[in-house]
């Protein structure tokens, strides 16, 4: 930790690009300000960032830069964390953002420095991550997470130290099961190795850091995801309300109408015997009638829904009406401002903002433009 003498740590987030996989909610909002548990996603990060002694957050973003710094302006009061974005003139990749912040991420007194890709979702060990980065002595420590299908990533492969010895691309023989989470701790001397150019952190800088025997890894305890698409966002809530059972439980709904895990907002109104959960988040001023299902499915802000509508394995944008007996599930997306007539059927379907659907939807990822 930061102990008077030397500066606080700083971090930066690679908010990235244009969130086309969480289409059609980015049509409307950059994905780190998306709600996922009722709180925009990058806010989970920054109190996790403060809670480890980092007294200022840098957005590496492309997209949208204005409508994510007059969203933070808020949070920056509410979390006393300073938030400034760094724009790139054109997609930089996971490694060039840091070369544009070395301004504010370097330092003489070799501080370390925080990473997180915005996507990923976890309990976020940020002091522990710390605390490893120093006693090592490593240049650069990668958060590592187990996963049950190692050849669908790239693997990281570590000795007995968790020293990185190298990387291995979706391997066909079983070389390790830890993947790269997405939150590095860096030590400041990491930037003379980064040219202010689009490049790859994971595939031009970390295999050089580690050919010199200065790169570590710590495994993640608890749960991981990356909520970069909609089912991963939905199965990333099911982890993230289970966690949070287990540490902070008075944060969740209770109630006879509650079955399972559920965050509801303080303003939602829920009609008479609803059945709510598992896996549900209701967010602001919602409204949900008599005898509604929700179920492992994500109901954003001002959204209506009428008596004895069903919704599961789905995501409800903001301010859009579902009608009365209507079904949503399979991993609908529903934008924003949507209506959906009474007794409609959507089956998988993907709905862009501000459409009024009269018709059931059978055939599952269909659009409706």
């Amino acid at each position: 930790m930061a102990d008077g003498s030397k500066p606080a740590p700083k971090a930066l987030v690679l908010v990235g690009g244009y969130g086309t996989r969480l289409r059609p909610l980015t049509l409307t909002v950059p994905k780190p300000i998306i709600d996922f548990a009722n709180r925009p996603m990058i806010v989970h990060q920054i109190e996790a960032l403060k809670a480890a002694g980092v007294d200022e957050v840098v957005l590496a973003i492309n997209y949208r830069p204005q409508v994510m710094m007059d969203f933070l302006k808020e949070w920056e009061e509410k979390l006393g964390v300073k938030i400034v974005c760094s724009q790139e003139p054109e997609p930089m990749g996971t490694a060039g953002p840091l070369a544009l912040a070395r301004d504010i991420l370097y330092n003489d007194s070799n501080t370390p420095f925080f990473v997180l890709n915005s996507d990923v979702v976890c309990e976020y060990p940020m002091k522990q991550l710390l605390e490893q980065h120093l006693r090592t002595g490593a240049e650069g420590t990668i958060l590592v997470t187990k996963v049950s299908d190692p050849s669908k990533y790239g693997v990281v492969v570590m000795d007995d130290r968790h020293k990185i010895e190298r990387f291995v691309e979706k391997p066909q023989t079983f070389v390790g099961d830890k993947i790269n989470a997405g939150i590095y701790c860096l030590s400041p001397s990491i930037l003379n190795r980064i040219e202010p150019r689009p490049t790859s952190i994971e595939k031009e800088i970390f295999p050089a850091v580690a050919t010199d025997g200065k790169l570590f890894a710590m495994p993640l305890e608890g749960y991981w995801m990356d909520v970069g698409q909609p089912k991963d966002y939905l199965t990333g809530l099911g982890l993230h309300l289970n966690s949070l059972r287990q540490r902070a439980p008075e944060q969740l709904a209770d109630g006879p109408h509650i079955q399972g895990d559920a965050i509801i907002d303080p303003t939602a109104k829920i009609g008479k015997d609803c059945l709510i959960g598992p896996n549900v988040a209701i967010g602001k001023f919602c409204e949900i009638g008599d005898g509604v299902r929700l179920s492992n499915c994500v109901i954003l802000n001002r959204v209506t829904i009428k008596n004895y509508a069903r919704v599961a394995d789905s995501i409800i944008g903001w301010s859009s009406k579902v009608g009365s007996w209507a079904r949503i599930e399979n991993k609908a997306v529903i934008g924003e401002d949507v209506f959906i007539k009474d007794e409609v059927y959507l089956n998988g379907a993907i709905v862009l903002p501000h459409k009024d659907i009269k018709e059931s939807i059978l055939e599952p990822g269909t659009i409706i433009m």
